[in-house]
């Protein structure tokens, strides 16, 4: 195989969407499957719609994902390159040069002030009942696309079309065309939704005299409920919003590859350096890709539960931090580098996403938490919780606090003196300790609270 050389070219005229990323990510990936290049051009000719915060969010989210380009604009660690500016809206000249080659060449002309790519082939007169108008046709075989995903494809183009507008704009046809001819991709790798588009563009490179690149056409994203394309406005469809929310970039990244694409077994949860060396455009399955955000949500957990202690903390306190201006935020960045890492620890095997560690480690961190009324009605009501929390307080000056093993052994012994179970400390306990009943394992709450902290909690419970 030659040097392969693939493009993702989004434009800057909205949010990062997830069908975009996934994009970028199946371009990105066979790219390093191959040893190719992953080049980044930034559709920006709609001057309208463009703006510079979307411009940042394509760079940003890239880079979040992980998915480096080898040549683009110049951003971060990223970027440069032979074959730039990386922008289309600085890229006009070039256009310019190919249309004025096209009419040379006597395959473009100028009609209603716009400028028309002319194909070539007997042409006639056809009445267009949508139209309500005589228009021109031509009459060609199809243009045959050899699809690396869909297999054999074929399409009619049978009008001439606009490659220039009227007010002297390229149209999306041409300036792709002529991009991926200079930058010398060799594999286009896009939405399915692009496929229509493809004839034309197959024309315009025979019209200037250039073989076709391979195209491969990914399914689309269909949205997590009902029929149709997932779209920008779709829950779960924007990048930013899993940044937002602390989910991890590998576990985003993973669960992307497989809305299309299947290693060949049954895996779902692979280090990227798997998916790079088992990706490849025959694999990429041809049936459009449901969004499950349960999935994904499964996926970020599984990720999390892996995470080194210290990079879940860190993500830990820097989520805290974007959210400082909660009171229960506040309240855990207040309090002692020591204790909030053994709280943050002590609750990720428990947590689906960082974003739950907030609500889900409140009561760590004050000591105004609320009792849950449901709850503490099921506790108190039965057995003789109030003697069981007294006879725990009172037994506290002898627990062992260094593990949690030591601290269940201790209960089981207390118990076990009053011909009782663990269970019949537990349900109190965890009352009073944090108003409710789930959380982390009642040994490891009071571990991490330490000794006084408890006795505070369970005499407070007492008073009540």
């Amino acid at each position: 195989m030659s040097h392969v050389r693939v493009r993702f070219a989004p434009s800057p005229t909205g949010f990062f969407h997830i069908g975009s990323a996934r994009t970028a990510l199946f371009n990105w990936l066979y790219a390093r499957h191959t040893g190719g290049t992953f080049i980044l051009r930034i559709e920006d000719t709609d001057k309208e719609r463009n703006n510079d915060a979307y411009l940042g969010l394509i760079y940003d989210s890239l880079t979040w994902l992980g998915l480096n380009w080898d040549e683009g604009p110049q951003v971060g660690r990223n970027g440069g390159g032979d074959f730039g500016p990386y922008r289309q809206s600085e890229r006009t000249h070039l256009y310019r040069e190919h249309v004025d080659r096209l009419l040379t060449a006597g395959r473009a002309y100028e009609k209603d002030g716009a400028i028309w790519f002319k194909l070539l082939g007997e042409r006639y007169e056809v009445f267009d009942e949508h139209r309500k108008k005589n228009v021109t046709k031509v009459k060609l075989p199809p243009v045959v696309i050899a699809d690396q995903i869909r297999g054999r494809v074929e399409r009619m183009e049978d009008e001439d079309f606009v490659i220039v507008r009227s007010d002297g704009n390229p149209v999306f046809h041409l300036v792709n065309v002529v991009d991926d001819i200079a930058m010398r991709v060799t594999h286009i790798i896009r939405g399915e939704d692009h496929l229509s588009n493809t004839s034309k563009h197959v024309h315009l490179y025979e019209g200037f005299g250039m073989k076709p690149p391979m195209f491969a056409h990914i399914p689309l994203i269909l949205k997590q409920n009902g029929p149709g394309k997932m779209s920008k406005r779709d829950q779960g469809a924007l990048i930013e919003e899993y940044q937002r929310r602390g989910y991890l970039p590998e576990a985003l990244v993973n669960f992307l590859c497989l809305l299309g694409w299947n290693p060949g077994d049954d895996r779902e949860k692979m280090p990227i350096a798997d998916i790079i060396g088992l990706f490849d455009l025959p694999a990429v399955n041809q049936s459009n890709a449901r969004f499950d955000d349960k999935k994904l949500a499964h996926m970020n957990m599984a990720y999390l539960l892996e995470l080194p202690a210290e990079r879940f903390v860190a993500l830990a306190r820097e989520y805290f931090q974007r959210h400082a201006a909660a009171q229960t935020t506040n309240a855990a960045l207040a309090a002692d580098d020591t204790y909030f890492r053994a709280v943050m620890l002590l609750s990720q095997p428990k947590v689906k996403g960082i974003e739950e560690l907030p609500a889900y480690t409140a009561y760590f961190f004050t000591e105004d938490f609320s009792i849950d009324a449901k709850v503490r009605d099921k506790v108190m009501g039965k057995g003789d919780p109030r003697t069981r929390l007294r006879e725990l307080r009172e037994a506290l000056p002898a627990l062992d606090f260094a593990s949690d093993s030591a601290i269940e052994e201790g209960i089981k012994a207390l118990a076990a003196k009053n011909n009782l179970g663990f269970g019949d400390y537990q349900s109190i306990a965890r009352l009073a300790l944090s108003g409710t009943n789930v959380g982390p394992s009642i040994t490891g709450m009071m571990r991490v609270m330490g000794r006084e902290r408890v006795r505070r909690r369970f005499e407070r419970m007492l008073a009540s």
